[in-house]
């Protein structure tokens, strides 16, 4: 097999998500620590009342179980799957829709069904971009043959932050469509010239390894300190020419960590894509290399933004909101592109550097962060109801991190259940 026929290959798999403009729709996925409501200790994976038990609950709700060997890693029904991160890390993805609306009644949905099982256990879902109390070192890895590969594999060749990327963060991610190469290209151009001001008002990681973390953004410092293979912009993002043939030939040079082989997961370590296709060019393995990359914008057939902390309700819909117009609604998108259109690499990764220190008052050009975000936010037309909280917001100048401080030094135990899915529910439920 020729190095063309295996570029081909993965330009042809992204090519065939392109959809007709009708038929866009928007994606949602988020991840949850599960923690004690009192002690706000993370909830294990094993043991009376973890997550192993949980999922194994919530098959009575009609989930179907995922296994790998004796043990539970997820579940599936009706639109929503649920697996679990390294540290037992609840995740929710969600069925993509046409309509944020009618994704908020699938999350709403799901998250009633789901709340009362950790409800009776004084267990709660936090919807925070960091480990609530404790530090990742004392949290036990869950027994996934793949995350133990990625450990170690990120142990030996990764940056300094890897495993807190594994073990400590939770994120909210949103998918998007491309209707052809050009809107690919104008779309994932301004998704990577977005990712420092997203990162910067989604910030929602105010402890750090069981700290006050002094500083903004934990996820993009994560994010940069963990592996320059795989995560991170990629420098071609600003090209002229880019193309799926580009996003193809760096999938191609990516070492592999693992693969699934007469299914089995096997170490491959610094095996590149472009070996192990000599040997499967499936389209299984082609989803594989396509997911195994964690860039603040990814592509499957669909682009993953990537960027922001999980947030609690109304911000996490917001985020979604945000997006899904920027990139859906043409005038905005020209606009927000317009804006961003001198963006390169290097100012990115300089920008970058800056929201550490300065988070949403950081300097671009001749505005803050926050002052571009409403800029942009103002010519948004539809789901007002989702993003006016994100402008009312950003309008006193702070953001998600910035309320979990507050509620934080109050009550640690106030700030979490405010933060949390349990809360939300109990809202939507009308209960006092």
């Amino acid at each position: 097999m020729t190095y063309e026929d295996k570029v081909e290959k993965i330009v042809e798999f992204i090519k065939s998500g392109e959809k007709d403009e009708k038929d866009f729709k928007v994606g949602f996925e988020v991840e949850h620590f599960v923690v004690d409501k009192n002690s706000l200790e993370t909830i294990r994976y094993e043991g009376e009342n973890g997550i192993r038990q949980s999922l194994e609950e919530l098959k009575d709700l009609g989930y179907e179980g995922i296994y790998e060997g004796e043990y539970i890693m997820g579940l599936h029904k009706d639109g929503a799957s649920i697996s679990i991160e390294p540290a037992a890390q609840f995740e929710i993805s969600l069925d993509s829709q046409n309509s944020v609306d009618k994704l908020f009644e699938t999350y709403k949905k799901t998250m009633a069904e789901i709340i009362p099982i950790f409800d009776k256990k004084g267990q709660l879902l936090v919807e925070v971009g960091y480990q609530v109390k404790d530090k990742i070192a004392d949290i036990p890895r869950i027994p996934k043959e793949r995350y133990k590969f990625m450990y170690e594999y990120f142990e030996k060749y990764a940056g300094p932050m890897a495993h807190n990327m594994m073990k400590g963060s939770a994120s909210l991610q949103v998918a998007i469509d491309y209707s052809d190469e050009d809107d690919f290209r104008k779309k994932y151009f301004l998704a990577n010239a977005l990712a420092p001001f997203f990162y910067s008002i989604f910030d929602n990681a105010y402890i750090f390894e069981g700290e006050v973390y002094e500083n903004h953004n934990i996820r993009q410092t994560i994010w940069e300190n963990c592996d320059k293979d795989r995560t991170g912009i990629y420098p071609f993002s600003f090209d002229n020419d880019l193309s799926y043939e580009k996003y193809a030939k760096k999938i191609l040079a990516t070492p592999s960590i693992f693969i699934k082989k007469d299914d089995k997961d096997i170490a491959t370590n610094e095996k590149t894509f472009e070996e192990i296709f000599d040997e499967d060019m499936s389209d299984e393995m082609v989803f594989h290399a396509l997911s195994i990359v964690f860039p603040d914008v990814r592509v499957k057939k669909y682009i993953e933004i990537r960027m922001p902390d999980n947030m609690p309700f109304p911000y996490n819909f917001a985020a979604v909101s945000l997006i899904k117009n920027i990139f859906y609604d043409k005038e905005v998108l020209d606009y927000a592109y317009n804006l961003l259109a001198g963006f390169t690499y290097q100012k990115a990764q300089d920008l970058k550097k800056i929201t550490v220190l300065r988070g949403i008052q950081a300097m671009y050009e001749d505005k803050k962060i926050y002052e571009w975000m409403l800029e942009i936010i103002g010519k948004i037309k539809e789901d007002r109801k989702y993003i006016d909280p994100l402008r009312d917001l950003l309008e006193e100048q702070k953001t998600p991190r910035d309320i979990y401080e507050e509620l934080y030094k109050e009550s640690p135990q106030r700030a979490v259940y405010e933060f949390s899915v349990n809360k939300f529910v109990k809202d939507n439920n009308g209960e006092n």
